[in-house]
């Protein structure tokens, strides 16, 4: 579910005008999953522009004080979420821990990284969200932690009904700034890409791993 529909489509704005969305529909990605993709998405890039990074970071902190109240703790899942994540934490005055996608070899074995008490309440901080799986891991790693999750937020999510499936039966509340669907509407608006380019894209969405390009 996204916020707002004004923030979803300046997200996608801003994540379009700086290619941390790429829309090819003609010579598709391929993801390590062995999917073909008319799409890549690498919001990590919003990092390296402040006004979009800071956008990104205050939208965050205005709708988790909105929807959650106010935290003990933000948490960022390894690795793409730690940059925003710690924006948002030191914007909200928060502690941040962030989450492997598993435990430590060595050492102290964590994989929750900082200092978290049990009992405390946590907003996941989450970059991309495509199946769920990886996302719904380190919320499942917090709770092992002791911790409290209220929630998580993404930057954007391609909406892919597994997902959906995933987080509903985790029961687990989902917000994200932008989505698929404003995506592909502002991408036709701005002339990124045609309708029939928008067809193509919408295609692909609904069914993903099986999708090729003719």
């Amino acid at each position: 579910m996204i916020f707002t529909t004004e923030t979803a489509e300046k997200t996608a704005e801003l994540l379009l005008q700086i290619n941390a969305i790429k829309l090819n529909p003609k010579n598709p990605f391929t993801w390590a999953s062995g999917w073909n993709s008319p799409i890549y998405c690498d919001n990590r890039l919003t990092l390296s522009f402040p006004a979009i990074r800071n956008y990104i970071r205050d939208e965050f902190v205005k709708n988790i004080e909105k929807k959650y109240g106010k935290p003990d703790v933000i948490a960022g899942v390894a690795t793409g979420a730690i940059g925003i994540g710690i924006l948002v934490a030191e914007s909200m005055g928060l502690p941040f821990v962030y989450v492997r996608p598993e435990p430590k070899k060595h050492g102290r074995q964590n994989q929750v990284e900082g200092f978290l008490q049990k009992g405390q309440t946590v907003v996941v901080v989450e970059d991309l969200i495509s199946t769920g799986n990886s996302s719904l891991l380190a919320v499942e790693a917090l709770k092992e932690a002791g911790a409290v999750v209220k929630g998580m937020v993404a930057i954007f999510t391609y909406g892919f009904a597994i997902a959906s499936d995933n987080f509903k039966k985790a029961d687990v509340e989902l917000h994200t700034l932008s989505n698929y669907h404003n995506l592909l509407n502002l991408a036709v608006a701005k002339n990124y890409i045609s309708e029939s380019e928008q067809q193509l894209l919408q295609e692909w969405s609904e069914s993903p791993s099986t999708w090729n390009i003719d």
